[in-house]
């Protein structure tokens, strides 16, 4: 393995443990803070909005920057803005430093999977893109339950301190392992804009927004469904988490595999089809504990197989475009985090029992299964025209 890629790796676990951890220290920051943990939970959004916007604004205004040096900057801001929440005096200061901590998360993601496009042998694009993807799940598997462990048992802000180190290092290691690639020439704003002009562009970020989002209308939901559906302990859910992030291990790498073999948009539609059929078997068997368990594991595998291949696809599709596209891809990533969390919790408002989620999110992976027959429909015109 390229120890280039490895550097990108450890930014996918920097980024990893910063994005997800928060989700379980939000009781211990609301008392810290003196704050209710509704209210704490406005960090999520505030990372997610940093994310949004931060994407295509960075890669904008980096455009003619140097690939490495570009990532060095995005290192050194996840550094940073982590390191402002150690201090954080108030919510106020968290919150802000939860926002700006979010900026560089899809323009890191971005940049770093056409660089890593770039830095693989011919014909394991996507294998050398899951390599760096890798570290975002090896941060659910391991990171995030270390995470929350020091913060229930010592002090919330030394969660933090550990999200420092790991940016640091991220930036010590691209600085010594990552070649200086060229960068693709002077490329200004209209030029990159331009491809969003594209139906294919839409599409594409309608897939990832709608379709992934049927992963967070289950992930979102998944403690009380293990608990009230499942018969688990609540002292249970922790390890059966990590069990959902070897899934997402799993799946990230086949996915890389299966984009290299086949082309990416077939590939996509089918694990789109995968999850759709997987969520059925959630909904309909999670009152018994060992599938309960199986289904865990199989849908972070399926669900996290989709991001290779759908990254491969937008990199294909964004000619001249494509860190700003891949960006762009990363934002949307967040967009079906939201989503999935606030469609998926619906039926629950309404009264419905906690494996109602699973059937909203069939319904957003059946509708990212149309979009991307549509688009399959689009690209085979575009050959043949």
């Amino acid at each position: 393995m390229k120890k280039s890629l490895i550097a990108l790796s450890l930014g996918g676990l920097t980024i990893g443990i910063t994005e997800f951890v928060i989700m379980g220290l939000l009781p211990d920051i609301a008392s810290d803070m003196r704050v209710s943990i509704p209210v704490a939970g406005y960090l999520i959004s505030a990372y997610a909005l940093g994310v949004v916007i931060g994407a295509p604004l960075l890669v904008i205004l980096g455009r003619n920057f140097p690939p490495k040096k570009m990532l060095l900057i995005l290192a050194l801001m996840l550094t940073v803005f982590n390191a402002l929440s150690i201090i954080a005096p108030n919510y106020n200061f968290l919150f802000a430093s939860r926002f700006l901590s979010g900026l560089p998360h899809g323009a890191f993601f971005g940049v770093g999977a056409v660089v890593a496009s770039r830095l693989a042998d011919k014909g394991k694009e996507a294998q050398a893109i899951s390599i760096m993807f890798a570290g975002l799940t090896l941060a659910n598997l391991i990171g995030v339950p270390i995470g929350t462990y020091i913060g229930h048992h010592f002090i919330w802000r030394y969660t933090f301190v550990l999200i420092a180190i790991t940016g640091l290092l991220t930036f010590l290691f691209i600085s010594l392992w990552m070649p200086a690639l060229e960068k693709n020439g002077d490329v200004n704003m209209k030029t990159q804009l331009k491809f969003f002009k594209k139906t294919e562009a839409w599409l594409i970020i309608g897939i990832t927004a709608i379709g992934f989002g049927g992963l967070f209308a289950w992930i979102s939901y998944i403690a009380p469904l293990l608990i009230n559906v499942s018969g688990f302990s609540p002292e249970d859910v922790s390890y059966i988490l990590i069990l959902a992030g070897l899934g997402m291990v799993v799946g990230n790498f086949a996915g890389g595999k299966l984009a290299d073999k086949y082309s990416p948009a077939p590939t996509v539609m089918a694990l789109l089809c995968l999850m759709v059929a997987d969520l059925f078997m959630v909904y309909f068997f999670s009152y018994n504990q060992y599938l309960s368990l199986i289904f865990t594991f199989l849908t972070g595998a399926i669900s996290f197989s989709v991001i290779a291949p759908i990254q491969m696809l937008m990199i294909q599709m964004a000619k001249d475009a494509e860190m700003i596209a891949s960006s762009a891809l990363q934002a949307s990533f967040n967009i079906g985090n939201a989503l999935g969390a606030f469609v998926g919790g619906l039926p629950l408002a309404a009264g419905y029992n906690y494996t109602s989620p699973n059937l909203v999110g069939i319904g957003m992976a059946f509708t990212g299964m149309i979009i991307t027959f549509a688009l399959i429909k689009r690209i085979k015109r575009s050959e043949f025209s």
